[in-house]
């Protein structure tokens, strides 16, 4: 297991400058990149102890939970968690850069190749966080304990549908 780093501010430039070295040295050529996308970490708060955000880049658009001053389960890389929001649980994957420490990551888009730009991923790094806590607008209907990826994506986090179909 590796070692996490306490961050007690905003780590979104952290994330950020640490993605970037990624993207300038193990990702560079890839032919699954994006080239109208770039290094962006997206609405980082703090969240149960936690830092919770979201991260897009050329080649992934990810959750992505960070220590904060609350207790955190370091995980060895490849392990995984699951974390419920009021939107439902969902599977994190525990990694480790060099520069930023443990992280734990959700999946929502890998590769990206079907973002036109950088601000259609940015505004669905931004939905996606939202969406998380959307059920709590909706107190009067149940809830699924668990939610997919799709549905999640589609709108449909309230185990009834409110996306489209499809």
């Amino acid at each position: 297991m590796s070692e996490a780093i306490l961050l007690r501010g905003d780590p979104s430039v952290r994330v950020a400058d640490a993605y970037e070295r990624i993207r300038r040295t193990r990702m560079q050529d890839l032919v699954f990149l994006n080239p109208n996308l770039r290094v962006e970490a997206v609405g980082f708060r703090a969240w149960e102890g936690e830092w919770l955000g979201a991260l897009v880049t050329p080649w992934s658009l990810n959750l992505l939970l960070l220590p904060g001053e609350g207790e955190w389960t370091s995980l060895a890389a490849g392990s995984e968690r699951f974390v419920t929001f009021p939107a439902g649980s969902f599977r994190f994957i525990a990694g480790h850069e060099a520069g930023l420490g443990e992280s734990h990551s959700c999946s929502l888009f890998s590769p990206v190749l079907e973002f036109a730009d950088h601000e259609a991923a940015r505004l669905t790094a931004e939905a996606a966080l939202a969406a998380l806590f959307a059920a709590d607008a909706l107190a009067d209907e149940p809830r699924a304990a668990t939610v997919s990826k799709r549905d999640f994506l589609r709108g449909r986090v309230s185990g009834s549908s409110h996306g489209d179909r499809g």
